[in-house]
């Protein structure tokens, strides 16, 4: 099978190339990717050379590179993705979450092929009590997550309508290697390295369902190898934890590795004013997921952050390259253009 990944450079993306690749060498992959500022070729140096892999440098809005391509099914990964970008200018997730994801429905219904749409569990928007599940009421509170919830009933119109082969997964907060900068995770080991202060929205009591990048990518290719056309399956880690306890939890590793002063680093924790329309808690309940295709998370939160740890310590210069720009480089290089914003 010959299947177009969409957002294949991402963080999420490129680790599921990779993990794909090596679990079905019967498939090829058409990666398409926009290449905006998250966007990295240098995630996937280790695989271009591979005959069963072709990258396509474009933007899933465009229609017609889109039906110029070959493909037998879509893995849509594709997505603006960052809460904060989106308080500030909400356009470009419209743009790509809502429109780009139609045009890709369009191109799945003129082939009659499979597609399987990727999204989150922010479209739930925040629960007090209990788990999200797949019956959950869709309140999103902030661009970002109503743009993707958007682009779900999207997803469920052209099931219902056209009979379409369509899937959705939605999944909790994922971490692990390739995680661009400016997320969580990866925010507080660069900084922490480099001594710099560590922001941390209103109390940081903000819980979130955590989930290894690699137990996702499981999750994902298990549904789209095995569920029936019109599945939606949550998929999280059963890992609810407060963001001021992982950034705590971040500081300790980094401690132990480097022999750097714990006190000092947690000198570093700065409490700063909270976003507007910040969530308090998400939870997902994947039970329908593990009962009907038979997926569990497999790697410990606490084995994970510390491995994550291990690599971004490892591959200081590939983070390093990324906040300063150098990793455009490679592309510019390779393909040509300029980076898109």
């Amino acid at each position: 099978m010959k299947i177009l990944v969409t957002g294949g450079a991402g963080f999420i993306g490129s680790n599921f190339i990779r993990y794909l690749l090596a679990a079905h060498p019967e498939h090829t992959v058409v990666n398409i990717d926009k290449l905006t500022y998250a966007g990295n070729l240098e995630n996937l140096r280790d695989i271009e050379h591979l005959p069963s892999y072709t990258f396509v440098k474009g933007d899933i809005c465009d229609k017609k590179l889109i039906e110029s391509l070959e493909f037998d099914a879509i893995i849509h990964f594709a997505a603006e993705s960052h809460v904060d970008r989106s308080i500030l200018d909400s356009f470009p997730f419209l743009q790509t979450n809502i429109i780009g994801t139609q045009n890709l429905l369009e191109a799945a219904r003129k082939r009659d092929c499979r597609m399987l749409h990727v999204s989150t569990d922010e479209v739930y928007g925040s629960i007090g009590h209990g788990l999200f599940t797949e019956r959950s009421p869709i309140v999103p509170n902030s661009p970002y997550a109503a743009s993707k919830a958007s682009s779900d009933l999207l997803v469920r119109a052209y099931h219902e309508t056209y009979g379409m082969d369509l899937l959705i997964t939605r999944c909790s907060n994922n971490y692990g290697p390739y995680q661009f900068p400016e997320k969580l995770i990866p925010l507080v080991i660069s900084h922490a390295l480099r001594g710099k202060t560590i922001p941390v929205y209103g109390d940081g009591q903000n819980v979130r369902d955590w989930i290894h990048v690699l137990d996702h990518n499981r999750a994902v290719d298990i549904a789209f190898h095995r569920a029936k056309g019109g599945d939606i399956y949550n998929i999280g880690g059963r890992n609810e934890q407060k963001n001021i306890d992982i950034i705590r939890a971040l500081l300790g590793i980094i401690a132990e590795r480097t022999g750097r002063d714990r006190e000092g680093l947690f000198g570093l924790i700065t409490f700063v004013k909270d976003r507007p329309g910040h969530d308090r808690r998400y939870a997902i309940d994947p039970s329908a997921l593990e009962a009907a295709l038979g997926w569990r998370p497999e790697i410990p939160f606490d084995q994970g952050l510390a491995d994550t740890v291990a690599w971004y310590i490892e591959n200081r210069r590939w983070w390093e390259r990324v906040i300063s720009g150098e990793y455009l480089e490679y592309y510019q290089l390779q393909y040509g253009g300029r980076l898109e914003e």
